[in-house]
């Protein structure tokens, strides 16, 4: 049952943090979910899935990718499950849901989960040499992302998204360091808040503010990792947070740990 963990914060665009295969899963219940995007995929038996109230079956050679802070528990299903998995990051985190379609979970069928898995079994056996260039593992990461990218194409060619939801989070991306709000937004584009939290709950799988936070916390992370010589106050005010000790609580909410702590890391 190899498990291959990252130990150390590398400067790659992509990352995995943890990896592995021919996993005896465990039940794992996670009430504030995990703090980075996680796959997990059934390779012998089925795992009965529970996803922010909604209850799902697991069958062999499917699987889901889950995004940050996604309230999730998952047990076996059958007398036995094993599982593969991957869990990653990266400098270039902020972009991750552009590429996903800002889908908060995508499952995955059989015939996508063979392909998942073959990049997976190879990036395990891969690992086994310690020498290799993180650069290899960054470009397999993202080819693991790829794999979602069909996913997500049906809905972004919905009318209501385009009209809708779109400009919300493209608004969201390029003001997210003013003041915004639920009833800023549903103004821009002449709704109510009640119907455009509606429908950004259906197509992104979330609320409009936990949206902005994560978007805010990814864009305090690259800050972090970017320019030591930035205050924590200064960051928090460059990404939207009038108050600091509200953006430190934030940040320990999504990523697990303080600013500080995660600028130690690098």
């Amino acid at each position: 049952m190899p498990l291959k963990i990252r130990k150390t914060l590398l400067k790659e665009p992509f990352i995995f943090d943890t990896v592995g295969n021919n996993w005896e899963q465990d039940d794992v219940s996670r009430p504030q979910g995990f703090p980075l995007y996680h796959y997990l995929q059934s390779e012998k038996g089925a795992g009965r899935l529970d996803i922010q109230g909604k209850k799902y079956i697991l069958g062999e050679g499917e699987g889901f990718l889950i995004a940050p802070g996604v309230p999730h528990s998952y047990e076996a299903e059958s007398e036995h499950w094993s599982t593969l998995f991957i869990t990653f990051t990266g400098t270039v985190e902020t972009i991750i849901p552009q590429i996903l379609g800002n889908r908060q979970v995508i499952f995955t069928n059989k015939e996508q989960g063979a392909a998942i898995a073959a990049l997976i079994n190879d990036m395990v056996e891969r690992y086994e040499n310690p020498s290799i260039d993180a650069k290899i593992f960054s470009v397999d990461t993202y080819r693991v992302l790829m794999c979602f990218v069909d996913n997500i194409s049906t809905y972004k060619n919905d009318p209501l998204y385009r009209k809708y939801v779109e400009p919300v989070i493209e608004e969201i991306e390029q003001s997210y360091n003013y003041e915004i709000t639920l009833q800023g937004l549903s103004k821009k584009i002449y709704v109510s808040p009640q119907y455009l939290s509606r429908l950004f709950k259906r197509f992104v799988g979330c609320s409009v503010y936990k949206y902005l936070t994560n978007y805010r916390i990814n864009k305090a992370k690259e800050l972090l990792l970017t320019d030591p010589r930035v205050e924590i106050q200064q960051i928090a005010q460059l990404v939207g947070f009038l108050d600091t000790s509200h953006f430190i609580v934030m940040f320990k909410k999504v990523v697990g740990i303080t600013p500080l702590e995660f600028r130690k890391l690098n």
